[in-house]
């Protein structure tokens, strides 16, 4: 479920709002359109039954931020500095630029406190739960990519992680089926991550 928010007397596009509203701003058209089609007929056929592990993560999803972001010098600036200076900490950043916006998209440690602090400070936001996967390192990348791949699970976008409470790397997914995903990577051997895995 994605929640948007938008500070009183912000003006916004319906470009603007499409952005946003397509998964936290995650896909161009021309992205969309690169997308591989699965035939839904066979994947229902491939969906495995909910685990214990799947329960699991879906008890405490990691929850990513997309704040809509005006292009002037600074507006990153200050919503990290606000950040710090509640002790919240960002564990994973990326950054969509479009025309006459970005989007900035990160994980932090304390979701509920910065969810109130983006409210009361008027940053326009969505929130959305993803997927988060632990990796040794970047060799890795390419098993996670082939795991979803022989599911047959599209990507939308992949960051990775900034820091960790363990020091090991980690990668941020958007995928269009987060359930069989996780199944597809824990069946892989990738410890998926849920939010108290990157809360301080």
């Amino acid at each position: 479920m994605i929640s948007v928010r938008y500070p009183i007397g912000l003006t916004k596009t319906r470009a603007d709002y499409n952005l946003l509203m397509n998964r936290g701003g995650v896909l161009s058209s021309r992205e969309e359109t690169c997308k591989r089609v699965i035939d839904p007929s066979r994947r229902a056929t491939q969906r495995p039954n909910m685990s214990a592990f799947s329960t699991a993560i879906a008890r405490d999803p990691v929850k990513q931020f997309s704040v809509f972001a005006e292009n002037r010098v600074g507006r990153l600036y200050d919503l990290t500095s606000l950040f710090q200076s509640h002790d919240i900490h960002i564990v994973a950043l990326t950054v969509l630029d479009a025309t006459d916006s970005s989007i900035l998209r990160f994980l932090v440690d304390d979701p509920d406190q910065a969810r109130e602090l983006l409210i009361n400070n008027d940053f326009p936001f969505t929130e959305i739960s993803v997927l988060a996967t632990e990796i040794e390192g970047e060799h890795r990348i390419k098993d996670v990519l082939g795991a979803l791949l022989q599911a047959e699970i599209n990507i939308h976008y992949v960051y990775s992680f900034l820091v960790r409470p363990s020091e090991k790397n980690g990668l941020v997914v958007n995928v269009e089926d987060s359930e069989v995903a996780a199944e597809a990577l824990n069946t892989s051997g990738f410890r998926i991550l849920t939010q108290a895995d990157i809360s301080r």
